[in-house]
């Protein structure tokens, strides 16, 4: 059970791939987090937008989760406008469990 909410089919070969990697990652919440925003975006990104999530997918999890929730700093290579738009996609104001 992936949990996207997308269709694939039409999505090209290099796409369908990375959608699928984004949700089979390891960690549910990364899943999500990656998952979600692949669901969102992967019909619009450029090509070097997809290198970029491709690099983001190859991150460890406790990385990533710490850099998403602000517990560690980014690195600069992986400080990128798709990183950014990946953590303001998640990002909330308020508990969104009210």
């Amino acid at each position: 059970m992936s949990g996207s909410s997308r269709t694939s089919a039409d999505l090209d070969p290099r796409r369908r791939k990375i959608l699928f990697r984004a949700w089979h990652r390891g960690m549910r919440e990364n899943d999500l987090i990656m998952g979600g925003f692949a669901d969102a975006h992967i019909g619009t990104l450029t090509e070097a937008e997809l290198d970029e999530f491709e690099r983001l997918i190859e991150v460890l999890d406790r990385d990533l989760l710490s850099w998403i929730t602000g517990e560690a700093e980014v690195p600069s290579n992986y400080d990128t406008p798709v990183f950014r738009r990946l953590k303001a996609f998640h990002h909330h104001e308020r508990p969104i469990h009210v």
